[in-house]
Order: structure tokens, then C-alpha cells, then sequence
């Protein structure tokens, strides 16, 4: 026997534990982590071994059936197991793009900077100057006005912003103290001084421009993957939104963009709003053509879409407002360990691509196997 066939012998056999396996993803999902495909093999690989691989399909299998799981956690699982991502990550294709990195230290310096500037001294007075209202009277504003951002009554809109009415201003209900109800409204019902240049140009995005990017990156959406584009009348401090297209058999999301915007302004927004969709944030869709990943904070899930609009559109050499929008989020603190840059790396390469070429429609799947329960 020669020397390298004495070696193979004496490798200790040690079988990897699925239990090993399982609870690695589960640390990672306690810890308010949802990785992705690449990132969640490179854990299990270096927490429990290279063999590991072999067991994570069924370990992710297993966690999706487990009825003591909450369902955000099955739907990760169940999302990641069916994915192409990880069958990527397996075969030892998709690896993270490093020259990300540099873009995103850009975007990171640049929102340090923002936090020492009177611009952004302006508008934490303004944002700070506005009451605290009961979490119920939120909510019943956001049923009269869902796109409402900021709102006061109209004593408070006079004494502390100097604002006053609009002559056939819109109120809303709250429930007060003492009283049966209390109307408020919303800063679009009023007029005075100028706002803080971080509400009125937060979603500002300027630089050479060529319509075609919105254009196909909107269409490339709605062929592509089911995702309905819109464009309409919202408030003044809500440039979009996205959501899951709840009824419409032929839509799996939708989204909406502010129509008084600018094209380059739409277009930052429709970034910003895909990566919130191909990020997982609202939840994968049927067909796991993007993952669930709807447990994480709301401090990550912005960080990563601004970020994702940030390296897109500076791609495209826009300059926009993602700085001011990251430095609410991000203080003087680090990049959030539950940030994912890989994902946000291959969003922002998927959603440049939508913008640069039209791309034909996904293939659904045959559905089969473990149920996910969004």
C-alpha cells in the first residue's frame, strides 16, 4: 500500500449529524439572519464541516415541515431548499461579487458624512418636532391614508411648523383623550414654509438619462415575473411602495411609484421597490423565483434595498439621495451582520440587467412537495 493510499485509510470517518446541520440554520434565524444560498452553505461549512453540503437539502427539508417553527422560518427554509440559488452554491457556481464592496463603502462613507451636515440636522428637528401618537391611531390613520408619512392637527401644524392649512384640507379621525374623536392631517393638506430638503428630495435622483431604462425595466417586470408596475398619485413623503398582489391570480406583486416624480426619480424608486421584492422581503412567491426572508428587522431590509437602488443606479451614473435615506438607518454604527451583500450584489446584477435588455419569462414550476405557507 502506498503512502497516499495509508493516508485515505487513516481519515477518520466521522458522519455528519442532519441535527448539526439543522441547528446551524437555526442559530442563523434566531440571530435574525437570513443568508443567502451561497452564504448559509458557507456557515454550515465552516461550523460543522465540508460534508456538511450533503445534508443540507435535507436538513432544510426537515425545518420546513417542523410545525413548532414559526412560518416565516419554514417559508425561509422551504424557499431556500427550492431555490436555483443553492443548487448553484453546490455545484460551487454563483460566488459573491467581491468588487462590490468598494461601491458599498462608498455608499457607507457617504451616509457617515450626511449624519454631520445641516441638511440632516434639519431633518431630525422637523421629524422630532412631530407628537407621539398611540400605535391604534396610527393605524387608523394609515386605513384612511396609507400613504400618509407625517401628520398633526391644526393647532400642532401652526405652533410647531409654522404651516397652516390648505383651504379644502382633508381631515382624519383619531380617537383623543377626553374627547370622541380628534382631526388631524397630513403634511400634503398643508402649506408654509420649505420642507427640509430630506422630505421633499428623498427620492431625488438626477444624472444622463435615457428613458428606455424605466421603460423596460418596468415591462421586464410585469413579463418577466409577474410583477405589476404602477405608477400613481401618492403623497408628497411616499415616493413607492411595494406588496403582494393579494386576489389577482395573474400578478404575484405589486408596485406602485409616485407619477409626480421625474423619470431618473422613478426610476430609483422602481429599483428600490424590486429589491424589496427580489430580496424576499415580502415573501417568495409560488414558484420560488426569489427567497422569503420576512424576519428580518426593518433597519436591514431597508439598508439592503437602498443599497441595491445606490449600486444600480450608480451604475447607471446616477447620483441620488441613498445617503440620506442609509444614514437613518445605518447612524454611526457598522453594516449590519444580517445584511446580506451577496444578495444584495446579484439583485442589483438581476435588476441591471432588466434595465439593459429584454428578458424573457420565467417558466413556472410544477408544485410539488412540502407546502409553503406564506
Amino acid at each position: 500500500m502506498n503512502q497516499l493510499q495509508t493516508t485515505q485509510f487513516e481519515l477518520p470517518l466521522q458522519p455528519i449529524q442532519i441535527e448539526q446541520v439543522k441547528a446551524v440554520v437555526l442559530a442563523l434565524l434566531r440571530a435574525g439572519s437570513q443568508p443567502s444560498a451561497w452564504e448559509l452553505l458557507g456557515n454550515v461549512e465552516t461550523q460543522v464541516g465540508l460534508k456538511a453540503r450533503w445534508e443540507l437539502l435535507p436538513a432544510l427539508e426537515e425545518l420546513a415541515q417542523d410545525r413548532d417553527l414559526i412560518g416565516a422560518w419554514r417559508a425561509y427554509c422551504q424557499s431556500m431548499r427550492t431555490s436555483e440559488d443553492l443548487a448553484e452554491a453546490l455545484r460551487g457556481e454563483g460566488a459573491p461579487e467581491k468588487e462590490i464592496s468598494s461601491t458599498i463603502d462608498s455608499l457607507l462613507k457617504q451616509s457617515k458624512a450626511y449624519r454631520g451636515s445641516l441638511e440632516f440636522q434639519d431633518m431630525v428637528s422637523f421629524m422630532g418636532s412631530f407628537r407621539d401618537y398611540a400605535p391604534f391611531n396610527n393605524m387608523l390613520v394609515r386605513l384612511q391614508n396609507p400613504a400618509c408619512s407625517f401628520y398633526a392637527t391644526e393647532p400642532d401644524w401652526e405652533r410647531r411648523f409654522e404651516r397652516r392649512l390648505k383651504e379644502d384640507a382633508q381631515p382624519m379621525l383619531i380617537l383623543a383623550p377626553m374627547h370622541p374623536v380628534m382631526l388631524v392631517y397630513d403634511l400634503d393638506q398643508t402649506e408654509g414654509p420649505p420642507l427640509p430638503k430630506e422630505i421633499s428630495e428623498f427620492a431625488k435622483f438626477e444624472g444622463a438619462w435615457e428613458s428606455v431604462w424605466l421603460s423596460r425595466t418596468s415591462e421586464n417586470a410585469r413579463t418577466r415575473d409577474k410583477i405589476r408596475v404602477d405608477f400613481k398619485k401618492l403623497s408628497s413623503t411616499n415616493a413607492g411602495f411595494a406588496t403582494i398582489a393579494a386576489g389577482s391570480g395573474e400578478w404575484k406583486m405589486r408596485i406602485a411609484i409616485r407619477e409626480e416624480l421625474d423619470e431618473p426619480s422613478r426610476f430609483g424608486v422602481l429599483c428600490h421597490e424590486l429589491a424589496h421584492i427580489y430580496l424576499g422581503h415580502l415573501g417568495s412567491d409560488r414558484d420560488h423565483w426569489w427567497p422569503s426572508r420576512r424576519e428580518l428587522n426593518h433597519r436591514t431590509v431597508e439598508i439592503e434595498a437602498e443599497a441595491t437602488a445606490f449600486i444600480v443606479s450608480s451604475r447607471f451614473g446616477l447620483k441620488g439621495a441613498s445617503a440620506r435615506y442609509v444614514s437613518r438607518y445605518l447612524g454611526n454604527d457598522p453594516m449590519p451582520s444580517t445584511v446580506s451583500l451577496d444578495l444584495v450584489a446579484k439583485v442589483a446584477g438581476r435588476i441591471e440587467k432588466m434595465a439593459k435588455q429584454t428578458m424573457q419569462p420565467r417558466r413556472e414550476r410544477r408544485h410539488a412537495g412540502v407546502r409553503e405557507e406564506l
